[in-house]
Formats: structure tokens, C-alpha cells, sequence
């Protein structure tokens, strides 16, 4: 083995006392400071990595090797993720669950895991400059090993020897054992320059790209959000991406309220949603409401836009008529069901993808609710809704803090695609909803090619009509200057999620005295 350095016990020695960079450490019972994940480079997807199964030989070998569990768990996932595009959320769990981590186990493995996914980009870049060769000269193997090793060098109080060694250690576990000098080689090198010199010394020219590489993100992401926000904000929203979010649960109207199920289960009302509750720890699917149908998962910020559906005022007598255009996975048609059923109301819920359409029936059983497998933009429904919601597939850039790879998969060039799409689904959602009704367009997203090009580009060319939404929003502050709303995570605690309201014709929003009394 590399240079007789001492790995961390099979019961996961604790990391040492601090040293290096200065946020995303692991404290001393390996359990996270502050979460900050990993980041992802979607060109190794497929690289020629071997897709392995998680109960299988890796961990026996690791285990022969000499790595600790939580490590050899880390790597697998952060492997899996690059080499086979999976993803992080759904694989982490199962592996843990697998080989039965708890406790500060289990946390240091989600430190390491969701770190690494989440800082990819300056790790690449280290490792880059550390190398005699090409990171696409390196095997995939060998480079995710890396890559958990830079991590604990540059994020954590790991010791330097020890993320050397289980490094090394891993390669040979992985089935490269001819690179453990090279991989040894580079991280020695690594370890011989302080974190906070190295981030010195790799940061870009210009505010942005330097924001960005702050905070680990694509630069073009950095843009789109200071495109948005202006510079004063940018390294507070960035800063919010790789912040772990807590739980938001949404209490089913008619079943339960918001401050019964918060009663129940002892956590927090929500701020801005009248059904919402906040859950700062444990597993939600152990809570007897969620168990019971009573309540779910779900983000503040689509409660706010599910439920701005049904207060928005339309002229004229509201038929029941209330259509969910681009439906699953059926949050957001569970709540407008709900609600539907208190107002004597019916839904129809489309979704393009069969699997789906399941998924979606499921989650609103018992409600007020149909649902259609279609396309959105021609699903061949009788038009006249009163009310419409196209919350339309974008690139999900509000939601980065949920998916620590997402940020390294997306590309700037897909956006040009969904810009279509989402022009012609609300193209589709203006035909069908009736003279003197509401359509809502929404997306998890703040880029304004997404959310402002493609609402004043609807009011330009097919004569909408963009009533004010904030008054459907009256608690929430900071917002936005345009009529529309646009939620984010560091002001918020939401997802950064946009939505506006448009009219086929008719006259302006009226005044409320407050929006939203159905509790």
C-alpha cells in the first residue's frame, strides 16, 4: 500500500481537527457542518467506468482492501452517478440502507457522497493541475477516487495521510491496481498546497466566473442567476445551492390542517402557505399523517402555486372546470384536487409519459381528479377551463439544492429546446381556457429565458393579458419588480420557483383583501 499511512477503521475513524477550507466540513463525529455536496462532469457518464452492483463484489473487495465502509459506499454512489447518469438522491439511500450504516456512519458517507457530487467542477480542476495527464486520460475508476480524496482534503477535517491512503486504497479496490502510484502521486501533491491556496490559485478572472467558482457552479449558471438577481446577491443564492433544504410538508385541505399536523408531529408552520410544515429532521415517510394520506412532501413554493391556481379571481361565474396541462408527478394535482373537492370542482390532469400517469393516479386517489395520458400542447380536451396550470418541464435550475450532481449534467444548450416546448404549452393552456379565465405558467427555474421571455412573449404574439400575481402571494416579500413572482431559496427557504398569471382577454386582476382564505 501507498506509503504505510493508516486508513480509517471499519467503524469510520473521526475526522481530525480542522484545517483547510472553510465551509462543508465534516465535524469531528463525521456528521456535517455545513452540507456542502458534491459536484458532477456529465462527460464521464459512460466513460468507460463499470456499472457495479452495489451488494456485489465492490464492497467485498473494498472491505479486502482495507476501506471503511462509509468511504467505499461514497465512492460507489459518486461512481454510479458519472459512469451510469444516476442519481444521487435515490442511489445513496438504498446503498446505505444496504450495508447497514447509521448514525455518524451514515452522515459522514452522506458528507462525502453529496460533497464531492456537489464541488465536482474545483475538484476536476485541482486534480487537472495536479496531473501529468488529461482528466480524460484517466480511468473513471481512478478518477472518482480522486476526486472523493481531493474532497477530504480541500472540504473536510479529514487528515491529509488518511484521505492519501483510503484514496489509494480505493483504486485497488475498484480493479486498478497498476494506478495506485500514479493516484498516490496526485494526491501527495495536492495535500502539499493549502485549500485556501489552491481555490486562490484556480480562481477565474471576472466576478462571475470567480462567484462561480466560489460556490462550485458552472459559470453559466452563475450568469443566468445574475442576470436575474444582479451582482449584490449572486454569492448568497449560489451559497443557498449547497445548503442541505428541509423537509416541507404540505397538509392535505379537507383531511387535515397545517396547525394540526404541525401539533401532531411537533415541527413548525410553514411561513407562506397556509398548508405547509416544516420538518428540520427525520424521515417523513415515518410520520403517521404522510403514512395516512393526510399530508405529503412538498415544496412551500409549489403549494404557492397550486393554490394561486385557485384563487386567482376569473370574470365571470367559475364553471369547476380546472385543468393540471404538464401534471406529474401529481404534487401540485393532489393539492388543486383537494382544494377542487372542497369548491365542488373537477380536475383533469395530463401527462405525456404512461409511467407517470400511474404515479399521478396514485397520488390522487379518492380526489376530484382525471387524468389523461397526452401531450400537453395537443391533448385533445374540450376547451373552456376556467383555470389552467402549465407548470412547465425546464431545466430545474431553482431546485440545484436537491440534486447535488444536477448543476455538472445541465447544459445551457438544452435551453433553446425547452423554450419551445414551454411556449408551446402555454400557447396550448391559452386555447384551452376559456375567455375571462386564468392560466398560471410556472417552472423551477429562475432563468428568464424560461420564466420572463416566455410569458411577455405570449402577451406579444397571442395577445395574454399578465394580471398581477403578487397579490396571490400578499405574505411573501422580495419577489420581484415584475408582475409575475419569483421565488429562491436564500430569501425564501423555497425552491427558486417562478410562476405568473395570464388572462385570455377580460379585464385586469381585481384587488383582494387577501388571497387565499381556503385553510
Amino acid at each position: 500500500m501507498s506509503g504505510g499511512f493508516r486508513s480509517r477503521s471499519k467503524s469510520g475513524d473521526r475526522p481530525q481537527p480542522e484545517r483547510g477550507a472553510k465551509a462543508g466540513r465534516a465535524d469531528r463525529a463525521g456528521k456535517p457542518r455545513e452540507a456542502r455536496a458534491p459536484r458532477h462532469n456529465r462527460g464521464r457518464d459512460g466513460a468507460g467506468g463499470r456499472e457495479r452492483d452495489s451488494t456485489g463484489d465492490f464492497f467485498q473487495q473494498a472491505r479486502r482492501s482495507g476501506v471503511d465502509m462509509p468511504r467505499a459506499v461514497a465512492y460507489e454512489v459518486v461512481h454510479r452517478v458519472n459512469v451510469a447518469a444516476a442519481f444521487a438522491n435515490l442511489v445513496l439511500p438504498k446503498a446505505l440502507r444496504t450495508q447497514r450504516l447509521e448514525g455518524r456512519d451514515a452522515a459522514f458517507a452522506t458528507e462525502l457522497t453529496y460533497g464531492t457530487l456537489r464541488t465536482q467542477g474545483v475538484l476536476d480542476a485541482v486534480i487537472a493541475k495536479s496531473a501529468t495527464r488529461g482528466l480524460g486520460d484517466i480511468a473513471p475508476e481512478v478518477l472518482d477516487a480522486l476526486r472523493l480524496g481531493t474532497y477530504q482534503v480541500l472540504y473536510t477535517r479529514v487528515e491529509p495521510h488518511a484521505a492519501v491512503d483510503t484514496t489509494v486504497r480505493l483504486v485497488e479496490a475498484a480493479g486498478q491496481e497498476k494506478a495506485k502510484g500514479f493516484a498516490n502521486g496526485i494526491m501527495r501533491t495536492i495535500t502539499r498546497t493549502r485549500p485556501e491556496q489552491w481555490i486562490e490559485k484556480l480562481t477565474p478572472a471576472g466576478e462571475i466566473p470567480a462567484a462561480a467558482f466560489r460556490h462550485a457552479h458552472p459559470t453559466w449558471i452563475a450568469e443566468s442567476f445574475a442576470r436575474v438577481l444582479g451582482l449584490g446577491e449572486l454569492d448568497e443564492a449560489l451559497a443557498a445551492d449547497s445548503e442541505r433544504p428541509i423537509v416541507h410538508l404540505v397538509a392535505r385541505p379537507g383531511e387535515i390542517t397545517a396547525e394540526e399536523l404541525a401539533a401532531i408531529t411537533g415541527f413548525e408552520q410553514g411561513k407562506y402557505s397556509p398548508y405547509a410544515v416544516y420538518m428540520d429532521s427525520g424521515d417523513p415517510g415515518s410520520l403517521e399523517p404522510v403514512r395516512q394520506g393526510l399530508a405529503a412532501v412538498q415544496d412551500e413554493g409549489s403549494q404557492l402555486i397550486a393554490r394561486a391556481l385557485v384563487e386567482a379571481p376569473v370574470e365571470g361565474e367559475d364553471g369547476g372546470r380546472w385543468l393540471d396541462l404538464c401534471a406529474g408527478p401529481g404534487g401540485k394535482a393532489a393539492l388543486i384536487g383537494a382544494l377542487a373537492r372542497t369548491d365542488q370542482a373537477h380536475v383533469d390532469a395530463v401527462e405525456i409519459t404512461a409511467h407517470r400517469a400511474e404515479l399521478i393516479e396514485k397520488t390522487v386517489a379518492d380526489l376530484p381528479v382525471s387524468v389523461h395520458v397526452a401531450d400537453g400542447r395537443n391533448p385533445g380536451l374540450e376547451p373552456g377551463f376556467d383555470r389552467v396550470l402549465v407548470d412547465a418541464p425546464c431545466s430545474g435550475l431553482g431546485s440545484l439544492r436537491r440534486r447535488p450532481e444536477a448543476r455538472w449534467r445541465k447544459s445551457e444548450e438544452d435551453l433553446a429546446g425547452l423554450n419551445t416546448l414551454q411556449y408551446e404549452l402555454l400557447s396550448s393552456a391559452l386555447n384551452l381556457v376559456r375567455p375571462g379565465g386564468v392560466v398560471i405558467y410556472s417552472t423551477c427555474s429562475p432563468d428568464k429565458r424560461e420564466t420572463r421571455d416566455i410569458v411577455e412573449r405570449a402577451v406579444s404574439e397571442l395577445g395574454a393579458q399578465e394580471l398581477d400575481a403578487h397579490a396571490l402571494i400578499p405574505d411573501m416579500p422580495e419577489v420581484g419588480h415584475e408582475k409575475s413572482v419569483q421565488m429562491w431559496p436564500h430569501r425564501h427557504g423555497t425552491d427558486a420557483m417562478f410562476f405568473a398569471v395570464l388572462r385570455r382577454g377580460g379585464q385586469a386582476l381585481p384587488t383582494r383583501a387577501k388571497a387565499g382564505d381556503r385553510r
